[in-house]
């Protein structure tokens, strides 16, 4: 059997992360700040660390620069160990003057650092979704299978079937077939994979495990198939022993405002989906040593609060409130994640960091650093309504203050 330090973990930083702006406008999508004090980009490392996957390299190119960070305070492995986590960064050269071109494209330029690492099997993961999965039963699968590539699938509904690639899996677990997002019944009869009638389909995650040498073969004989999903793998399927691991759990892809703003307030539920409190598979993230948070005289219902933030006098139902969040009293908020800041602020004139005194907020996502007047109100917009304002959007009906925003005292956002 092969050994898992014999796998290397690619993550794929992400494009442009249209969907997500204006949360993207200063980092990329990885970096998003999630459930009040972890990244995106914690999820799939954490997820390798828990699987006993040591080597991890991350791809990044749009607004990397707080990823990059990030990733160097957090994850630094001992002089002992020899696990790395390492940036991959687009970069120029000899054979390539172009930016990543798509998810394979990322991995083909990186083909020399792959072959380099000695690794016989790599596993490409996506840097933003929010799932713990144990990749060491997906490698285990793969091994017993003598697959060439194995793709993680997930149980899919009727209803949900338009928005996945679907795969076909035979009795024996290969694939055989391959459809990106069916909209035609006929189509999507020849693809049902399970019994269940419920959800009858398999799709496509977005994890792939692969043979090093069948990766490079793929990618250099066929240049011109940027993409994994939508290129690689239906190619693979006609040439390559191409299977299907089979994953129940929580998984969600955070790929649009509206999907962000609701996984994260379903983190502030007792029965909560995913589960930041596991001890035996926890995700890490930035050891930033900040003291308790002080709550004085306040109201505060089904609410994640995270280390370092201080609210006086307030009524906070359903959010979020990351940290170093300073709320002042008299504040209304609900169904709002508040991101918090990257610093406590030191004297400074004009108004500083944080939500003023007797604010309404609903419906919103403030990000880091948001300095937001008092008697302030904001309230949520019909859903699908987008504006783009100078100091504020709203995407889908959500408010957005975009990262380092000042709201004047007395402003009021809503329809």
């Amino acid at each position: 059997m092969p050994s898992l330090n014999d796998i290397l973990a690619v993550i794929l930083g992400g494009g442009r992360g249209a969907r997500l702006y204006p949360l993207t406008q200063m980092r990329s999508k990885p970096a998003v700040p999630i459930a009040g004090k972890y990244r995106l980009i914690d999820i799939p490392i954490s997820n390798c660390i828990n699987s006993e996957i040591y080597r991890i390299a991350i791809l990044t190119q749009f607004n990397s620069v707080s990823l990059h960070r990030h990733i160097t305070r957090t994850y630094n492995f001992d002089a002992f160990h020899q696990g790395w986590v390492q940036i991959w960064a687009a970069e120029q050269t000899l054979e390539s003057a172009d930016w990543y071109q798509g998810t394979a494209d990322a991995v083909r330029k990186q083909l020399l650092e792959i072959q380099a690492s000695g690794a016989k099997h790599v596993l490409i993961l996506a840097g933003d979704h929010l799932y713990r999965m144990d990749y060491k039963a997906m490698a285990e699968y793969h091994w017993q299978n003598k697959a060439d590539i194995t793709v993680a699938v997930q149980p899919i509904s009727k209803d949900e079937v338009t928005r996945f690639g679907i795969l076909k899996r035979e009795e024996g677990g290969r694939i055989s077939s391959f459809v990106e997002k069916p909209k035609d019944p006929e189509v999507q009869k020849r693809f049902i994979s399970r019994d269940d009638p419920e959800r009858p389909f398999l799709g496509s995650m977005g994890i792939y495990m692969f043979k090093t040498k069948v990766l490079i073969e793929l990618l250099t004989k066929f240049p011109n198939h940027d993409d994994f999903g939508g290129d690689i793998i239906p190619q693979a399927i006609t040439s390559h022993a191409v299977y299907g691991f089979d994953f129940d759990g929580y998984w969600q892809d955070i790929g649009t405002i509206r999907s962000f703003y609701e996984t994260n307030l379903a983190l502030t539920t007792p029965e909560t989906p995913f589960n930041f409190y596991d001890a035996k598979l926890p995700i890490y993230t930035d050891t930033r040593f900040l003291p308790g948070s002080i709550v004085e005289d306040s109201n505060l219902r089904d609410v994640l609060i995270a280390e370092g933030s201080r609210i006086l006098k307030s009524d906070i139902s359903h959010s979020i409130i990351g940290i170093r969040s300073q709320i002042a009293s008299g504040c209304v908020i609900k169904d709002s994640i508040v991101m918090g800041s990257d610093y406590y602020e030191r004297e400074r004139e004009g108004q500083p960091i944080g939500i003023g005194a007797n604010c309404h907020i609903e419906g919103a996502i403030l990000d880091k650093n948001a300095r937001i007047g008092s008697n302030v109100t904001i309230r949520p917009f019909p859903r699908n309504t987008d504006i783009d304002h100078e100091n504020w959007y709203v995407r889908d009906g959500i408010v957005v203050i975009p990262k380092d925003a000042e709201i004047l005292p007395g402003t009021t956002i809503a329809p």
